[in-house]
């Protein structure tokens, strides 16, 4: 049975007619929906910080902030969204700054975990370009929240991981910390 298939039962359970007018084509467009949302799983990420490292002797902070993003929670399949501010110290390799986004990308379009996504960029630069270290906050909020369980409105999860000077020097942090809560980045 295919995805179809099953979007077409899953409404019949719901107590719905699949074959009404309005429902005829959901099958389909949930299942190229759910392909989109997971396209992900298809995509290596050592591939994508691999196709654009270069050796540079820059030493400072690099920060890509408020990188909006949305995935699907593992739990209950709804989405969470957001955004994303991910740094780090380069030690004589820098990424194109456009990897880190679709790095994050390839981890978001999977079922997911916010604390695991945060965790899974991280590692992957980690061990992509061997920095002095790696930062990546995450702010988002998850619709299972808003619209069921507990209900809360405008509540909104942070969740962070900090390796290597990120994690060793409060100085790094705090930088950091202060660079994405700024508007202009100054």
């Amino acid at each position: 049975m295919n995805l179809e298939d099953h979007v077409r039962e899953m409404l019949r359970a719901l107590g719905e007619n699949p074959d009404r007018e309005g429902l005829q084509k959901t099958p389909a467009r949930v299942a190229r929906a759910l392909g989109f949302f997971s396209k992900g799983y298809d995509e290596d990420p050592r591939a994508i910080l691999n196709s654009a490292l270069f050796t540079e002797e820059y030493s400072e902070m690099i920060v890509l902030k408020d990188l909006d993003f949305f995935s699907l929670c593992e739990h209950h399949m709804l989405p969470f969204f957001g955004k994303a501010h991910v740094a780090y110290i380069p030690d004589h390799r820098i990424l194109g700054i456009s990897k880190m986004a679709r790095l994050f990308e390839v981890f978001a379009r999977r079922l997911q975990l916010q604390e695991r996504l945060t965790t899974q960029v991280a590692t992957n630069i980690m061990e992509a370009i061997e920095p002095m270290g790696v930062g990546v906050v995450v702010e988002a909020e998850h619709l299972c929240m808003r619209m069921r369980g507990v209900e809360k409105q405008n509540s909104i999860v942070v969740t962070s991981c900090m390796l290597g000077s990120f994690r060793d020097r409060q100085e790094t942090r705090e930088e950091f910390m202060t660079l994405i809560r700024s508007r202009n980045g100054r």
